[in-house]
């Protein structure tokens, strides 16, 4: 699930393989409100984690980027930087 609060998204619970449609389509949907700016996607509530996290995470950079925003990346979890270490791409997350 993700929250609104300003520019700020806040993830709370799984960021799973069984939930990475639903918080993709939430986020892009979010996205589509802040054209334009930087946007923060806190991950401090996020429960637990596995691979389709990264993969949500840079699809929406991805979208970020093509509507002229910045997303940054806020408290992700040791299991998320543990797993961007694994597939070499740390260097690739906007952490903020």
């Amino acid at each position: 699930m993700i929250e609104k609060s300003g520019n700020r998204y806040s993830v709370t619970g799984p960021m799973l393989i069984a939930d990475a449609r639903v918080l993709l389509e939430s986020g892009r949907g979010f996205l589509l409100d802040e054209p334009g700016s930087e946007v923060i996607l806190d991950l401090a509530s996020v429960e637990e984690v596995d691979s389709s996290a990264l993969g949500v995470l840079f699809a929406l950079l991805r979208s970020a980027r093509e509507r002229g925003m910045t997303l940054r990346v806020a408290n992700p979890p040791s299991s998320l930087i543990s797993l961007a270490g694994l597939y070499g791409v740390s260097d690739s997350l906007p952490l903020a």
